[in-house]
């Protein structure tokens, strides 16, 4: 929350992630599922009366919902699903391989959680496309399909319909290092 001014400002920062945000559209908090209208769109060169991806801006609404860290802004009939189960495609980055039952952190826009693998359903060879799906683990540069189940629910999109909320980093809990990068196939709507 951005309160600039006066303590009659109420204003909430971040950047677009995708589509438009016009002044009265309504929008809705998640998780919450409170619901609402785009009272303004401040920048620091002033107000708009819409705005797009990929700007940074402060939308104030004309309700007063408790917006926290990580919670998204988005069209009331265009939101992204509250899951704590992922499939998603998974290039793997790091010289230690990735192991069925590995647990990692997973890092999806502005949230953090740990998440463990269930599941590697497959490893694709890239140069043939074929699906191993006797793999057990991927290596360095390999691409597998994978099954995580998060230690608390993520607000995600599918990659095709939406880049910035369907994709994700994994990092290795006791180094900090990014170990894979991933895109979000889909979500258990639980």
């Amino acid at each position: 929350m951005v309160r600039p001014t006066s303590d009659e400002y109420r204003g909430y920062a971040g950047q677009i992630a995708s589509g438009v945000f016009r002044v009265g559209d309504e929008v809705t908090v998640q998780p919450s599922g409170l619901t609402t209208r785009i009272a303004a769109i401040d920048t620091i060169d002033g107000g708009l009366e819409e705005a797009v991806a990929p700007l940074s801006v402060t939308l104030r609404l004309e309700d007063q919902i408790d917006v926290s860290r990580g919670d998204m802004i988005c069209r009331a009939h265009s939101h992204p699903t509250p899951t704590r189960g992922l499939d998603a495609m998974v290039c793997w980055l790091s010289e230690r391989p990735l192991q069925t039952s590995g647990r990692y952190r997973i890092k999806h826009t502005t949230r953090t959680a740990l998440a463990k693998v269930d599941e590697l359903r497959y490893r694709m060879d890239v140069n043939t496309l074929h699906r191993d799906e006797e793999a057990d683990s991927l290596d360095l540069n390999e691409i597998g399909r994978v099954r995580l189940r998060l230690a608390a629910p993520l607000l995600v999109d599918e990659y095709r319909r939406n880049r910035a909320t369907g994709s994700f980093i994994l990092i290795d809990k006791s180094s900090g290092d990014t170990v894979g990068a991933g895109m979000i196939l889909d979500a258990d709507d639980d």
